[in-house]
């Protein structure tokens, strides 16, 4: 007799158009657990987006009128409401929030009613948990029993597991991190001449790339990263270095404005938000990936640089440990400390580290990188590991 596919309800604040780590991992892994029934209740926040659609392996079901801040509000209620009247009609085996957030919310009031269905919590959260837990002070209890209603709790990250420790868990926690497409990262895919690309980009022949890839905001540092350009441009004349910036947000228009006063506009591009279909591109013209976050949960982007092949620099914050080991696999520089990244890229960029033999050099860390990425990271591996939480771990 053919066994009957299990069904799992997620509960996720954003998904596709919205994309983030979270929306990306939740669409490589579904997509590659093709005998379970994935349903999923999130936030509308866009008028044009359709109530219902299918979207990959999952049935996308929207909540809320098209306002964001309203609509992620009303998923803590309606969304409850809704996963009660699909429940009746699908008997799922499972649910599955997608971070402690507002479907996190909407996830704890659906397990308090029905506590027989088994509840995976997923903890990707990036920003300061600092900060998340003082904005949910007035909520502290409600916020903890995400945590303690979990049957199973996955961290993408050692930093995420200890934080879900914190919270008072008291079932199993599994550290899955996130993973990259290394195919999708191959030049290979394009018709392609880097010197065609980087005229069309208006970098001179001789010009040094530092990239970041990065939404605009102040926890990822991209601030101290144009600071640090700008001690390169000073004090190094002979190393011209230009940096791109492929990311949108809040702090686009105050950056803008600091590589103005800094007098180094000329060597900053703000390039906006580049689809990851077409980030091999800007990869294999650049000398060195940075970003020098002031708090990571675990930073995907840190993983297709290196799978890409480009030296990284980020600091020894949150998740990032877990991969980055300095002077092995890439290295760390200072929070916060604009002389310390610069100092970090000047290194990289110096021609005696490339080849040398000493732990550091810089071929020998790029290779480190990319073959602990192809071995510990890609999705294959690690929807492997999600279905044997599933079906092994979760619902026996």
């Amino acid at each position: 007799m053919e066994n009957k596919a299990k069904k799992i309800l997620i509960f996720s604040t954003a998904y596709f158009p919205f994309v983030g780590g979270a929306e990306v991992a939740v669409g490589e892994i579904t997509d590659r657990i093709s005998d379970m029934e994935f349903s999923m209740i999130t936030a509308k926040m866009d008028r044009k987006l359709p109530k219902f659609e299918r979207a990959g392996n999952i049935n996308v079901y929207r909540v809320g009128i098209g306002l964001p801040i309203f609509d992620k509000l009303w998923l803590v209620f309606r969304g409850a409401g809704l996963a009660k009247k699909l429940h009746k009609k699908n008997k799922y085996d499972a649910i599955w929030s997608i971070m402690a957030s507002f479907g996190g919310l909407a996830a704890g009031v659906f397990k308090k009613e029905n506590p027989e269905v088994k509840f995976l919590l997923t903890l990707q959260e990036g920003d300061n948990l600092a900060e998340v837990e003082n904005k949910v002070r007035f909520i502290k209890r409600r916020f903890k029993n995400i945590f303690t209603g979990a049957d199973y709790i996955q961290a993408i990250s050692n930093y995420l597991a200890d934080w879900a420790k914190r919270m008072g868990a008291i079932c199993p926690i599994e550290v899955v991190p996130n993973g990259v497409n290394i195919n999708q990262l191959s030049i290979n895919n394009f018709q392609f001449s880097i010197n065609d690309f980087k005229k069309k980009l208006g970098i001179e022949g001789d010009e040094k790339i530092v990239i970041t890839v990065s939404r605009l905001v102040k926890k990822n540092g991209v601030e101290d990263l144009i600071r640090a350009i700008s001690e390169l441009r000073i004090t190094n004349y002979e190393l011209p270095v230009k940096l791109l910036i492929c990311g949108m947000g809040e702090e686009e228009s105050k950056l803008k404005n600091l590589a103005e006063r800094l007098k180094i506009e000329d060597g900053v591009k703000f390039m906006g938000f580049i689809p990851l279909a077409e980030l091999p591109k800007y990869y294999a013209i650049s000398d060195v990936f940075c970003r020098p976050s002031l708090t990571e949960g675990l930073g995907n982007v840190f993983l297709e640089a290196m799978a890409a092949g480009v030296p990284v620099i980020a600091t020894p914050v949150g998740g990032i440990p877990d991969f980055l080991k300095d002077g092995e696999t890439g290295w760390f520089c200072e929070v916060k400390n604009p002389e310390s990244i610069a100092e970090k890229i000047k290194w990289i960029l110096d021609e005696k580290n490339v080849e040398t033999h000493n732990y550091a050099s810089v071929k020998k860390v790029i290779n480190n990188a990319r073959e602990m990425v192809r071995e510990k990271y890609e999705w294959e591996g690690i929807a492997k590991k999600m279905d044997n939480i599933f079906n092994n771990k979760l619902i026996k």
